[in-house]
């Protein structure tokens, strides 16, 4: 039976939630030797890092920095009842950057992203209002967090594309990054929507610009919805380059489903797509794996995983890519269950699912 609304936005969530958590262990292993070597052939769980990397001193089933800051917005979105950015905000001052000291290895989840560090440093140590301190960082943390809202307006497109966009641009100012996360938003709002993952997702996405309903600029005039980009550009959704961004995911799913292009095993998407944390190595690889493993999250999730590098954005994403798409009857108990904070995480997704699906 296919999942329902409701079960495909818990699935996005929850799903996002535990491929960052397969990750803090093995995070950000370039060398794949170094890898195999201290967690074994492959890794098919929750593990505790080790004492001398990234995220020491925290345990199995934990979060990295992307869960507590994804667990502010959600809090946000369900304690509000929908996006109120200076609700949000002040949850980043009050909860996040009390706990910050603009150094990589600190604060919650026990490291902070470039990202983070540079707003953090605008906003505490220059005292810089927020709509002044986003950063030229090219990594995909506001991803991380945006999908949230990709989940609560996955029924209201423009609103997601807007609401994604402001986001984002809190943090992250660079064009490229901005429409790249922008879209990575807009399929997984149409994977919650129902939409199916294949190579019809760019056009499906492209002609809800045309109809004006997702604001992206359009290279052709003929019934462009927004100007093209200005010199002040991007601010919001509709002032990006182009809508190349929309258009990445059918490309890499044709790949996916090409049976002539294969990648074995499947975990080495890290080495075609790129290991780094940049937006333009994570969202493919993401797509890439979701696509492969359609009906498999497991399958997805932990080739995510065991491709190391940024390995803990790659999770995420597709999680809550494959979570969409499978809902959250398709994550594995053992996954959820030793989940850090699992109760809560669970019953605020299905607030949030709610929200939702009474969205008009």
């Amino acid at each position: 039976m296919p999942p329902t609304f409701e079960q495909r936005a818990q699935g996005a969530l929850i799903g996002a939630y535990v491929g960052d958590a397969l990750a803090l262990g093995p995070h950000w292993y370039y060398d794949l030797q170094a890898l195999r070597h201290d967690y074994g052939d492959w890794i098919d769980g929750y593990t505790d890092p080790r004492p001398d990397r990234y995220h020491a001193g925290l345990r199995a089933g934990q979060s990295g920095q992307a869960g507590f800051i994804l667990d502010l917005l959600t809090g946000s979105l369900d304690t509000c009842g929908q996006y109120d950015e200076k609700d949000f905000c002040r949850r980043l001052d009050e909860d996040l950057f009390t706990r910050l000291d603009g150094t990589p290895m600190n604060g919650p989840g026990g490291y902070t992203s470039q990202s983070i560090r540079e707003a953090w440093r605008l906003r505490v140590g220059q005292g810089l209002p927020w709509g002044r301190v986003a950063g030229l960082a090219d990594n995909t943390e506001a991803a991380e967090r945006i999908l949230a809202l990709a989940v609560r307006y996955a029924r209201q497109p423009a609103d997601l594309a807007r609401h994604c966009a402001t986001n984002t641009a809190l943090t992250q100012r660079d064009a490229t990054v901005m429409a790249m996360t922008v879209a990575y938003g807009c399929v997984l709002g149409s994977l919650v929507r129902g939409e199916p993952l294949d190579t019809d997702t760019s056009g499906r996405l492209m002609r809800l610009v045309h109809d004006g309903a997702l604001p992206f600029h359009q290279v052709t005039p003929a019934g462009q919805a927004v100007p093209p980009p200005g010199p002040k550009a991007p601010l919001a959704a509709g002032q990006f380059p182009s809508p190349d961004a929309l258009l990445t995911v059918s490309g890499v799913l044709r790949a996916a489903q090409d049976p002539d292009i294969r990648i074995e095993p499947a975990w080495k998407a890290s080495l075609v797509y790129g290991m780094p944390c940049a937006v333009y190595h994570q969202f493919p690889a993401a797509y890439y794996l979701a696509g492969r493993f359609l009906d498999d999250f497991e399958s997805a999730v932990l080739h995510a995983v065991n491709g190391g590098g940024q390995n803990q954005a790659r999770a995420m994403l597709t999680g809550a890519l494959c979570g969409a798409i499978g809902g959250i009857q398709a994550i594995p108990a053992r996954f959820i269950e030793p989940l850090e904070h699992s109760a809560q995480r669970r019953a605020c997704a299905m607030r949030l699912a709610r929200q939702a699906a009474s969205a008009v």
